[in-house]
């Protein structure tokens, strides 16, 4: 039998039992600190579910502010075409009625804003006109905290002071079914 020298004797392998439990280990950690950012996407309160038939209730055309949008992603407001950057301000108008005009809402707290899309409209068009509508309400109820309360309106103010902007001017805003695709 031949003799074995040294240097068949040093093995050229590397422990890795060990690593195994390190990737482990490692994995484990990443997946435990890892934030997924996670998109919330329109905060709506959505009535709640009820097997009784709706109340039909005759509302004054007046106090509605209907928002027809095509799948051109064209808008008809209270009949007539409009664009985007106009929408705030026509629906500030329209809310709070300044001049006490016959043709728009009685009272901020009787006026509905209604939205109807085409099942063609584009998200973003739909996300531009929800985002001028509810900033109506926002401008709305910052001028009213201002004149009541002498400061904006915002997250910081006590609740009751909240409550009462609201009751003032409700956000009511009304979305009807989307039309098929070139419906009206």
């Amino acid at each position: 039998m031949a003799k074995k020298s040294t240097r068949d004797r040093l093995s050229n392998e590397v422990n890795a039992g060990s690593m195994a439990d390190i990737a482990f280990l490692l994995l484990i950690f990443f997946l435990v600190t890892t934030t997924i950012d996670v998109d919330k996407g329109i905060l709506v309160k959505l009535p709640p579910w009820s097997e009784e038939d709706p109340d039909i209730t005759k509302l004054k055309k007046r106090n509605v502010y209907s928002v027809l949008v095509n799948k051109d992603n064209q808008l008809l407001v209270r009949g007539e075409f409009a664009e985007i950057a106009d929408l705030r301000e026509n629906a500030i108008e329209f809310i709070s009625n300044p001049n006490r005009r016959e043709d728009l809402a009685e009272r901020p707290n009787k006026a509905i804003i209604s939205i109807k899309n085409d099942r063609g409209t584009k998200f973003g068009t739909y996300l531009a006109v929800y985002n001028e509508l509810k900033g109506a309400y926002n401008q709305l109820w910052d001028n009213l905290a201002q004149k009541k309360y002498g400061v904006p309106y915002s997250d910081d103010m006590p609740r009751e002071q909240k409550i009462a902007i609201k009751k003032e001017i409700p956000f009511v805003l009304s979305e009807a079914e989307p039309t098929a695709f070139g419906e009206e």
